[in-house]
């Protein structure tokens, strides 16, 4: 050791023992960022990659058609309470013959915490020009608002399929125009996102029920939007349903599956798709991921009593 090291060290003893202070290096800055938002599971032979749009604040206890105090306790068992912190959810599925993208996200409709799907989408390992088919579940903004980029179709080379009865209904100017003021943006921001491909041809609505790729189904459940559908998943017998808004609200319409609301077009129709729904899920046993449960939002229902039980799925880094 040289006299200088020995310096060093001793002085550093020595400033120890007699508690005094030592130089320190500055705090590290919040980095006040999240991991990319992206999550892989296999089904079968299809890879199926949740995409997060983002979160944001909702007021539930105002949007749920529910008794305020009712909501609030509920979401207090689940260490929750109002406004919730919500996800925004995408799912891509690699069918090894088809990159289907269900649902969109935002794109800028909403603010600056949403809108991250198709940056999600290429930290994913994909980009958006390899999307061969983007299938929506009904045509609210925040489904349909990141087939856009800019002024440009977001997914140059894809077919976008949704259900008729939703396009019928979204698209139509009189239907806009008979709207309230506070209900105008919905169909405009449908519009906006669904115009350009009906220009292009690149628009192909179809009748519910029906099969739009091998392994992939649409099934009608219509009552949150005049057209919502669910997408069927199935691989090598395993299976999930893509419920789009079938729910939105976990702490309370799980355990309560009759919970409406505001976004529905018919609740009596919403709340009987969803009890179904849950109903199959919970006695099948089969995959189930929502466009608002927490991200990644996939995972397992277990019926408990008068409601259902949510399980996540596990973590999982294996292929």
């Amino acid at each position: 050791m040289t006299l200088t090291q020995w310096l060093r060290t001793s002085g550093a003893v020595l400033a120890l023992g007699l508690g005094l202070p030592l130089a320190a290096h500055a705090a590290a800055p919040l980095a006040k960022t999240q991991a990319p938002g992206y999550y892989r599971m296999m089904l079968g032979d299809f890879e199926v990659t949740a995409l997060s749009d983002g979160t944001v604040n909702l007021p539930v206890d105002k949007l749920l058609k529910n008794p305020p105090a009712k909501t609030t306790k509920a979401l207090a068992r689940s260490y929750q309470k109002t406004p919730v912190e919500t996800s925004f959810n995408s799912y891509l599925i690699n069918t090894g013959d088809k990159l289907v993208l269900v649902d969109t996200g935002t794109a800028g409709l909403f603010g600056p915490t949403l809108g991250n799907m198709l940056a999600n989408l290429k930290a994913s390992g994909y980009t958006p020009e390899q999307v061969d088919e983007i299938y929506i579940t009904h045509m609210h903004p925040d489904h349909v608002g990141g087939l856009m980029a800019g002024d440009k179709m977001a997914f140059p080379n894809a077919i976008v399929r949704a259900d008729k009865a939703d396009a019928d209904f979204w698209l139509s100017q009189a239907n806009m125009d008979k709207a309230p003021a506070d209900g105008k943006g919905f169909f405009q921001g449908a519009m906006a996102s669904l115009n350009p491909y009906v220009a292009a041809g690149k628009f192909k609505p179809f009748e519910s029920d029906t099969e739009l790729t091998p392994g992939v189904k649409a099934k009608a459940t219509h009552g949150h939007t005049k057209g919502h559908n669910v997408y069927v998943v199935e691989s090598k017998g395993q299976k999930l349903v893509l419920w789009g808004d079938l729910m939105h609200v976990a702490a309370v319409q799980f355990p309560d599956p009759s919970v409406t609301i505001q976004f529905d077009t018919d609740t009596k129709a919403a709340a009987m798709q969803r009890k179904k729904a849950y109903a199959d899920a919970a006695k099948q046993g089969y995959w189930v991921a929502g466009a608002h449960l927490a991200f990644p939002g996939i995972g397992h229902l277990r019926a408990e009593g008068a409601g259902y039980v949510w399980i996540p799925a596990n973590y999982t880094s294996m292929r």
